[in-house]
């Protein structure tokens, strides 16, 4: 564990107006810390924590409760289901400003290809890194730093026009943790001291969702409420440390067109040590609908501290800018403390829209057929339509209607003929 460099800043300032205290009242510091902004005392236990940290946009927008929503490339580290699900193929840029002087840079690459989705996306946080000996000496430098690489891959089974199906994806993860060299008691760099702490981890996630309609207040082919389950984080341990895994169900809600809700239940578990397992948080998210340009979104982490998030995304296709600011009050007590920026690119739907009006135009012209009383017209219609979309429902239903109605046609004319 890398407790000679992680220290909490709200901790630190304690320690310098206590300088010359002892072990006890800097222990009574700490339970003071613990009490004041109810620290998990189990929180820091497990390594690359940086997996449960956003890269940003509206996933972070929306106080990380996104596991239900997935409707952009934030999808990708909340649930790996989003993929096959996407409107669009989309290219996503991130910079995050985080905690103190911690950036974290990002890149997402989302395709969904009919009932197939899959990404690529990568991210990398750092933060710089300065040792000083008794005598307010520079003795080392450098960064410290998370690298990610993530490969996901979805698929939606059975899809409906009237059943959403079910949505399930994986997430396969490769980390690498850096360590700078630091120096002995007596100022001297140790060359190779980092590479003994720096750690590499495999992890995998594992995602499903689905969508249903719920006290839907308008007219829409669109499912109004969707619930995601998530595992993330899993695998071996690095370095005899635990991995920050965490299982996540996630509800969203849209009542009304414009507008939705959503929330997110997190369970952290240590996998080398139950009893270790960081506390339970929520995450609630809200977004609305301004204009066709200019979305607004809100959301509240509720995780050892209330964390608050504002944002805002701003269309000029194919260009999405999405900016938002958080209120941190679980990890500093200066109110601007992290702002993060996602420039993400619509690169178009293949085509799927075109197809969808086509299919629902030969649908309206079976639909005219057969009110004309031209049965094998509107059956062609409407297989052509299958054709197009197999799990466009109304179109099956359509022919098995018609096909009753010709067979009816056949048993008049035969009744008619006996007589």
């Amino acid at each position: 564990m890398l407790k000679r460099y992680i220290a909490i800043p709200i901790l630190a300032g304690l320690i310098s107006l206590s300088s010359g205290a002892q072990a006890a009242p800097l222990a009574s510091a700490y339970e003071m810390l613990v009490n004041l902004y109810n620290i998990d005392v189990n929180a820091g236990r497990v390594a690359f924590v940086s997996t449960r940290i956003p890269m940003g946009g509206t996933a972070y927008s929306m106080g990380h409760a996104y596991t239900a929503v997935c409707n952009d490339a934030s999808f990708l580290e909340s649930n790996p289901a989003g993929s096959a699900v996407l409107p669009n193929t989309e290219l996503a840029l991130y910079h995050n400003n985080w905690i103190a002087d911690t950036r974290i840079e990002g890149l997402v690459y989302a395709n969904r290809i009919g009932n197939l989705g899959l990404s690529l996306g990568g991210k990398w946080i750092y933060l710089p890194f300065t040792e000083y000996n008794d005598f307010a000496g520079r003795t080392a430098t450098g960064y410290y730093s998370e690298m990610l690489a993530i490969g996901n891959a979805s698929w939606h089974f059975f899809p409906g026009y009237y059943f959403y199906g079910l949505v399930a994806g994986a997430n396969v993860k490769l980390a690498y943790r850096s360590v700078p060299d630091y120096a002995d008691e007596n100022g001297n760099v140790m060359v190779g001291s980092g590479a003994s702490q720096s750690a590499l981890a495999i992890m995998v996630d594992a995602g499903l969702l689905t969508r249903f309609n719920l006290f839907k207040l308008y007219s829409s082919r669109e499912k109004n409420f969707s619930a995601g389950l998530t595992v993330r984080n899993l695998g071996p341990p690095s370095r005899d440390e635990a991995l920050p895994s965490v299982a996540t169900l996630g509800l969203a809600w849209s009542p009304l067109r414009p507008f939705i809700i959503s929330a997110d239940f997190n369970l952290p578990f240590n996998l080398l040590d139950i009893s270790e397992s960081e506390d339970f948080y929520l995450g609630f998210g809200y977004s609305m609908t301004i204009t066709d340009f200019w979305d607004l979104q809100a959301g509240l982490l509720l995780d050892g501290g209330p964390r608050l998030t504002i944002g805002s995304a701003i269309k000029v296709n194919p260009l999405i800018l999405v900016i938002n600011y958080t209120l941190d009050l679980a990890t500093s007590t200066t109110p601007l403390n992290r702002l993060s920026i996602e420039a993400r690119f619509d690169m178009g739907d293949s085509g799927r829209k075109a197809k969808a009006r086509q299919v629902d135009d030969l649908y309206i012209l079976g639909l005219e057929a057969y009110a004309r009383g031209d049965i094998n017209q509107c059956i062609a219609y409407w297989q052509e339509a299958l054709d197009m979309n197999p799990y466009f429902d109304p179109a099956r239903e359509g022919i098995e209607t018609a096909l009753a109605a010709l067979r009816l046609q056949q048993r008049v004319l035969e009744i008619q003929r006996l007589e």
